[in-house]
Formats: C-alpha cells, structure tokens, sequence
C-alpha cells in the first residue's frame, strides 16, 4: 500500500486492500500480473498488487528497523558471509558467550556448516574475515519487505534500487 505521495507504507492482506478500494479509500495503481479478478453480486474488481491511499496519511517517526530472522536473511541475501553458499542460520559474530550483543552489527547469515565450524570461537581465531561490515538497514523500505518472503516485481519502482 502507497501513500497519497506514492511512498510505501506497508504490505497487506488481499482482502484488505479489496476493502479499501471497494470503500473509495484507495485505487489500484497495479494489478495483479496473472490479471486475476473478483467478482460480488453487483461489481467486479481487479485484484490490486499496489494500491495508493486517496488521502494522505501522516506517518509517525520510525525507528531501527526490529531484528529477525527474515530480516536478516533478506539483508544478507539469503547467503553465506563466509563462504557465499545458501544461508540457513543466523551467527553471531562475536558468540553470545563471550559478551556479544544480539544487534544487527553483530548477527550475519550463515549456512549450517560454517556455523558449525566457527561455533564458540571468534573470527580472529579462525583467521576468517567477513566482506562487509554488518549494519543495520537503512531507507524505507526495510520495514515493508523484512518479514516477507519474496517481493512483487511490481513494488520494486516504490520501494527503490536497493530493494532489489
């Protein structure tokens, strides 16, 4: 769901967003791509993949952007840091064990197997280095697409090139 202003806001139930367009709340700016349509007694309505708000809504201050699994994973692209295979667990980069926070600046995607062998033990231990220092995302975006699975093609010009 866009703003009056185009900016996203958020992800929403199908029926939802068929309620706010059936109410006059907001319009489809994209249909879905298979052009599916639902149809009640008297209208039919093209089922929306983004609609745009007809008022504007304020939106409040948002702050960092929560930590979680799926956030990460979509942070990290669903890969390794250490070795670029296919990402299943989350690592802590300095072990929890030995004083490091769980935050965004210290939790990167891991497969299993590496996870294993880094276990209790420190990058400097293993002599491992990671490619990018981990942060928190910024822009957004982020609260929109964290904890989705995959992202519509159709929101990719609302959201900007980082969310591709």
């Amino acid at each position: 769901m866009l703003n009056a202003t185009f900016e996203p806001l958020t992800a929403l139930p199908l029926r939802r967003a068929l309620v706010l367009v059936v109410c006059g709340k907001a319009e489809v700016v994209h249909g879905d791509a298979a052009g599916m349509v639902v149809h009640s007694a008297t209208t039919s309505v093209e089922v929306p993949s983004v609609i745009r708000l007809s008022n504007f809504v304020r939106v409040p201050y948002r702050g960092r952007v929560p930590l979680t699994r799926a956030a990460l994973m979509h942070r990290d692209g669903h890969r390794c840091v250490y070795c670029g295979g296919r990402a299943e667990t989350i690592d802590h980069v300095v072990p929890r064990s030995k004083g490091g926070p769980h935050s965004w600046e210290n939790c990167v995607a891991s497969c299993t197997k590496c996870n294993h062998r880094k276990a209790d033990k420190t990058l400097s231990d293993l002599g491992w280095r990671l490619p990018v220092v981990p942060q928190a995302p910024r822009g957004r975006h982020w609260r929109l697409v964290s904890g989705l699975a995959e992202t519509d093609p159709q929101w990719l010009p609302y959201l900007g090139v980082s969310a591709a």
